[in-house]
């Protein structure tokens, strides 16, 4: 009997400990510029749930990523900077041609190795129902799946809105936009598990191309005047569709009951397509990024820095923000101290834990810098670069860039210049010195690689898709 009075009150403890941990809900945009939502400045796109989600919580408005798709995902899942996964860009290096530009870039990992511990499967073992619906990007075939990585169920699907195919193969509504059927499997998740807590994982494909959308949707926005190089009605239904995505999950977690207890966040995985051509890029302009300069592929801030916002009931204040630079490492250790789940052994992670500036819109982080490094190229058009090999240091409101082909240094305050249009290195030397030391020092401890010399033995022999041309399946 004693046994039993045992048991009984075990469980009915572990159930009062699983009823008060929040459930997480993490909702991520491919190519959503950082203006791209009315709440960040757009004139012209419309997204209402976004902008209610920011009003209900918080806005990091210095919130960066990677310039592409594939490394922000690899950082965002094992909390650790791109030197550490060998995860840099989107494919091989030969997918732009190098062949003659004075560096060999550094060989690119395209699958998240497998030692590496998601958050998925770190929450998994911390009693969480985890699901993902959408675009992982970090390996497909056989144990890179993410449903072999820490994820109970797992839908990836990307590269087209309509006539879609899923890996595993289940059964599409004919003329269902990928959105909504995202969706749609996040409603389904959210409804079998409202009674446990859960991770729910949405990665949309959208806004990414082919630019294809709704055609109500578009028709919507087809005579309404463009503001600010935001003037597409496609893109404008894209974002639509997300934006519809996230209402159709907060008021699924509102029915359910659970909305209280439902920390959600809302981000893209890097800039906008956007802002090439005031710096002489052909990169296909279908948004623009300003005040921020450039855009996606770019480490100028309109290629790195996106929308970011958390909704954290009873802990963020309702409108607020912050301008403490945040990077995509620190996700991870934040769903940790969230969640209370313990950190994995023998997986150093880089970022730190944002809760005090969740609960505190005033607070400051430990650190002092976050640092990106990017040892490759990625092309545009017509032979122009949306970067070449480079890394940069942010601390506080000065950034600093080292271009390594020519080792060159860019200095910007963007305090004070946001669109980094008045490089100060040469006017502030001892600050470009003093933050160069420190990135020298970071890329030491993560054991960053740098691109060599190129030689002729060192160069493709076969030529990628043009000099400098863009790969229209991820630009």
């Amino acid at each position: 009997m004693n046994a039993l009075r045992l048991l009984l009150a075990t469980l009915l403890i572990s159930s009062a400990h699983a009823a008060t941990k929040p459930n997480i809900v993490f909702i991520l945009a491919d190519d959503l510029g950082y203006t791209d939502v009315a709440c960040l400045g757009s004139k012209y796109y419309e997204t209402p749930n976004i902008d209610k989600l920011a009003a209900q919580g918080m806005k990091l408005t210095n919130h960066h990523h990677h310039q592409n798709c594939q490394p922000t995902r690899a950082a965002l899942m094992s909390g650790q900077y791109a030197p550490r996964t060998g995860i840099y860009t989107v494919g091989g290096i030969d997918r732009f041609d190098w062949s003659t530009r004075p560096l060999k870039p550094v060989e690119n990992v395209t699958s998240l190795p497998l030692e590496k511990v998601i958050i998925a499967k770190a929450l998994k073992g911390s009693g969480y129902a985890t699901g993902m619906f959408g675009k992982w990007h970090l390996g497909q075939k056989a144990e890179f799946h993410p449903g072999k990585r820490g994820f109970d169920e797992a839908i990836e699907s990307s590269g087209v809105h309509f006539n879609f195919k899923t890996d595993p193969p289940v059964a599409v509504p004919k003329g269902q936009y990928l959105a909504d059927f995202l969706t749609d499997k996040a409603v389904d998740f959210i409804q079998r598990h409202k009674a446990e807590p859960f991770f729910l994982y949405l990665p949309h494909f959208g806004v990414h191309s082919p630019h294809q959308a709704k055609p109500e949707l578009i028709a919507k926005f087809k005579d309404k005047p463009g503001v600010g190089g935001h003037n597409n009605p496609t893109y404008a239904a894209m974002i639509a569709s997300v934006d519809e995505s996230v209402g159709r999950v907060m008021a699924e977690l509102e029915k359910q009951g659970i909305a209280d207890n439902t920390v959600v966040i809302f981000a893209s995985d890097n800039g906008g397509v956007g802002g090439y051509e005031r710096d002489g890029i052909k990169g296909g302009d279908i948004t623009d990024n300003a005040p921020l300069r450039s855009g996606k592929g770019s480490l100028y801030e309109g290629g790195t820095r996106v929308p970011f916002i958390v909704r954290w009931p009873g802990v963020t204040t309702a409108g607020s923000s912050t301008d403490i630079p945040t990077i995509h490492v620190d996700l991870y250790p934040t769903l940790l101290e969230i969640t209370g789940t313990t950190a994995p052994e023998n997986q150093p992670l880089d970022g730190e834990s944002l809760a005090p500036l969740l609960r505190d819109a005033k607070a400051t982080l430990k650190r002092d810098a976050i640092y990106q490094h990017f040892p490759g190229y990625l092309g545009a058009g017509e032979n122009t670069w949306r970067t070449t090999p480079v890394g940069l240091i942010q601390s506080g409101s000065w950034k600093l860039m080292e271009f390594f082909e020519d080792k060159h240094l860019e200095l910007y305050n963007l305090a004070d210049d946001i669109g980094e249009t008045k490089n100060l290195a040469t006017v502030q030397p001892d600050k470009a010195k003093e933050l160069h030391a420190k990135m020298l020092v970071w890329r030491q401890s993560v054991g960053a690689k740098m691109p060599t010399p190129n030689t002729p033995t060192a160069a493709p022999k076969k030529k990628g898709k043009g000099k400098g041309k863009k790969k229209k399946a991820d630009l």
